[in-house]
């Protein structure tokens, strides 16, 4: 995209705090003029751009009522997820993780996908370092995540031919409440927030917006699981199927 956010219609999910609030923040800061806010309790607008949507990404009652509430977009950012310790033991925990991280997304992009191919847009979806390498204390959420990895690399190409650009970010730990009980090195949320939006403006198809991610950054583009994804596209018409 020539200019990614300025001018341009954005939705956020996941909105209401962290990194969505920080993203949405950023949009604004960069000169949107619209950004959608979703998150799933409703939230209060500090800006006139900002249009506050209430936003389950599991339901698809509201995901039907904020496609409706969308006049245009330009990009979505899907940031809604959920994280939790685990130790594989509880199906209904991966399920869950399943539901937010993976479904979650899909189902989002499946809804907005007229209005991103009618503005050749772009779709963000913010993954984790955990698609490539598992946290084993948080397992669940490791395996959602790779999984999202996947979807992303998939719609990437499958969306191409409709000019729908797709973007995974992977960031490592972020400072919000989502993995405040771990004692690791965190990135302030509105530092990741900048270097995602400064990515999707370079046209990453993966962006590493922290110091731990881009220590793994030359690594990947470099990398044969980079190659093999796009020997894989080569797979895809490039043309769409006449009806």
């Amino acid at each position: 995209m020539s200019d990614a956010i300025a001018g341009k219609t954005v939705l956020v999910t996941g909105a209401n705090r962290g990194l969505g609030q920080a993203l949405v923040q950023e949009a604004l800061e960069r000169g949107a003029a619209r950004v959608y806010a979703g998150s799933r309790r409703p939230m209060a607008a500090g800006d006139e751009r900002v249009t506050p949507l209430t936003l389950d990404v599991t339901d698809r009652t509201q995901i039907r009522e904020a496609v409706a509430a969308v006049a245009s977009l330009d990009v979505l950012i899907n940031n809604a997820g959920v994280w939790s310790p685990d130790d594989l033991s509880e199906r209904a925990v991966i399920e869950r993780h399943l539901a937010v991280n993976l479904y979650g997304p899909l189902d989002v992009i499946r809804a907005l996908l007229p209005a991103l191919t009618e503005s050749r847009g772009a779709v963000v979806n913010v993954i984790s370092l955990a698609a490539v390498a598992a946290v084993p204390v948080t397992p669940a959420y490791s395996v959602s995540k790779a999984a999202a990895l996947s979807l992303t690399q998939s719609l990437r190409a499958l969306l191409a031919r409709d000019g729908v650009s797709v973007h995974a970010a992977l960031p490592g730990p972020i400072d919000t409440d989502m993995v405040r009980v771990l004692d690791i090195p965190k990135t302030p949320p509105e530092d990741v927030a900048r270097a995602i939006l400064d990515g999707v403006q370079r046209g990453e198809e993966e962006i590493f917006p922290d110091p731990m991610a881009l220590a793994l950054a030359d690594g990947w583009r470099a990398g044969v699981a980079k190659a093999f994804e796009r020997q894989n596209a080569t797979m895809v018409q490039t043309e769409p199927v006449a009806a």
